[in-house]
């Protein structure tokens, strides 16, 4: 009897601790706390992230000659032909891997099996295809297959894949992600690019894929052309009602707005040969874009009395001076000094509320210009493509601020006054396709790079002997970020060992 009594308390004793050990258990856990993000909030946070970075005015935005800095130190790049790689902006690379393509491949991870986000994962498809092409475009060879699989897969050190091998993988991604977009399938409103919008979403991806088809006519005039006549099939953005743009506000702030209306607001300028272009030839853009602080001698003298839009008084920097030379340029021009040279209104185009835009009707009507010139497509006419191109764009100012908004009128009469004309086709479609690219650094670089216009001239800083970029030549990409050199050495090396040395005058594929 005394036996059973014990084992009986024995039990009990255990049922208790049993018990108490489940409801502690239950404390333990956070029911408030998600397990997992919803996909569309990593898309969210991808698209976001996706605004370029100050590295891209530092490098990309100076290597086409649109602005630049006489500064040095974290600020020197393009304005000097000289690779920074790190310093302390951080690399368009680094922005990307870390804070967008691991968005996208989570939220490409969490959809792929999952039927009733079908439109989720096709999204996400093309914009992350989006964010691999600025990759491949800036640097050549870079990890893709296996990229943003450091941590379901333990891939920490990625392969480089070859930029032949990836565009060929983008352009089947964005074909068969647009295709497999549906409006039967659940609407995902939450986007913060389309609101879920299947039609623009699929405008989106087909200009994706006439801008990847137009990459390759250097490199593969079949398959760009072949590619291009996909695109326009497939419908493109040819309006400013569609165009993909990143919106800023007080929350989320835009990058370069922020370091042009912060620490860097009277270091950077507007450039003389971008200011020339618009202002030879009565461009309505340059009073949307541009202020000039007249007889500002300092920073402190950039007020808002001083400033001027008017365009007669818009003066761009010269290319490749600093802080030694600058001053001396700026007496010739007869300015103050180097802060009286024209900027980009900050309080217009560039405020930390500024729209990004990504890709637009402008880009794209201009693209199918030129696909049209070259003979690849059969639909409308180079000179009505390019009309529109330039009027999407200037009434394209307006989504800055209303004070940028170019009117009916001068419009009009600027298309009217500049017509494409035989013999220069392919130089004033470019050197528009560049002005329309203004503030996107990566697309305005690439589209140089490949068409070679607008006629520009080599940034003579450093020469005849700069280490970084041969004497009467550009900067051709941008080299790999320390962090990579350091830690993903083996794989770098053996990108850099099959593209070329590792500089900024190394051509990549598609360069070539």
């Amino acid at each position: 009897m005394k036996k059973i009594v014990n084992y009986s308390l024995l039990v009990w004793s255990i049922l208790i601790m049993a018990s108490c050990e489940k409801g502690l258990s239950d404390l333990n856990v956070n029911k408030t706390s998600p397990t997992g993000l919803d996909p569309a909030l990593l898309l969210n946070q991808a698209v976001i992230n996706t605004s370029f970075p100050v590295k891209s005015m530092v490098f990309d935005i100076g290597i086409v000659q649109q602005m630049v800095t006489p500064n040095g130190g974290v600020l020197a790049g393009a304005n000097f032909n000289q690779d920074s790689k790190d310093v302390t902006s951080q690399p368009l690379w680094t922005a990307y891997y870390q804070s967008v393509i691991k968005n996208t491949y989570d939220a490409l991870t969490r959809t792929k099996d999952n039927a009733a986000r079908s439109n989720m994962y096709n999204m996400t498809r093309i914009f992350q295809s989006y964010v691999f092409m600025i990759l491949t475009d800036e640097y050549g060879d870079i990890p893709y297959s296996q990229a943003g699989a450091g941590l379901s897969d333990r891939v920490l050190f990625p392969k480089y894949d070859r930029q032949q091998d990836i565009y060929p993988k983008l352009i089947q991604e964005l074909t068969d992600a647009a295709t497999a977009l549906s409006t039967k399938g659940t609407i995902e409103t939450g986007d913060v690019l389309y609101a879920g919008d299947i039609a623009k979403w699929k405008k989106f991806a087909y200009s994706l894929l006439l801008r990847a088809g137009m990459r390759l006519s250097k490199i593969d005039a079949a398959k760009a052309q072949s590619t291009v006549q996909a695109a326009v099939a497939g419908g493109v953005i040819t309006d400013n009602a569609d165009n993909a743009y990143i919106r800023h506000d007080a929350n989320f702030t835009q990058p370069i707005g922020g370091t042009l209306n912060g620490s860097e607001a009277a270091n950077f300028y507007l450039t003389k040969p971008f200011v020339d272009q618009l202002k030879n030839t009565s461009d309505p853009r340059l009073q949307a874009i541009a202020i000039r602080y007249v007889g500002a001698g300092s920073g402190a003298g950039q007020t808002v009395a001083a400033g001027s839009t008017d365009p007669s008084k818009q003066i761009g920097m010269p290319i490749g001076k600093d802080n030694g030379t600058v001053g001396a340029a700026a007496t010739a021009d007869g300015l103050a000094s180097f802060y009286d040279y024209s900027q980009v209104d900050r309080r217009r185009m560039v405020k930390i509320s500024s729209p990004v835009f990504l890709v637009t009707a402008a880009q794209t009507n201009l693209l199918l210009a030129e696909a049209r010139f070259r003979g690849w497509i059969t639909s409308g006419t180079a000179a009505q493509y390019f009309a529109n191109g330039i009027k999407a764009n200037m009434d394209q100012m307006a989504m800055y601020d209303a004070n940028s908004a170019v009117s009916a009128t001068a419009r009009d009469t600027y298309i009217t006054a500049n017509p494409l004309t035989a013999g220069t086709e392919l130089q004033q479609i470019n050197t528009q396709y560049w002005i329309a690219s203004f503030l996107n650094g990566p697309e305005a670089f690439a589209n140089f790079r490949r068409s070679g216009f607008p006629v520009l001239t080599p940034n003579p800083y450093g020469q005849p002997n700069n280490p970084d970029v041969p004497n009467g030549t550009f900067i051709r990409r941008l080299t790999y970020p320390t962090s990579e050199l350091s830690v993903n050495t083996d794989n770098v090396n053996e990108a850099i060992a099959r593209q070329g040395v590792d500089k900024l005058s190394t051509r990549i594929w598609w360069d070539k």
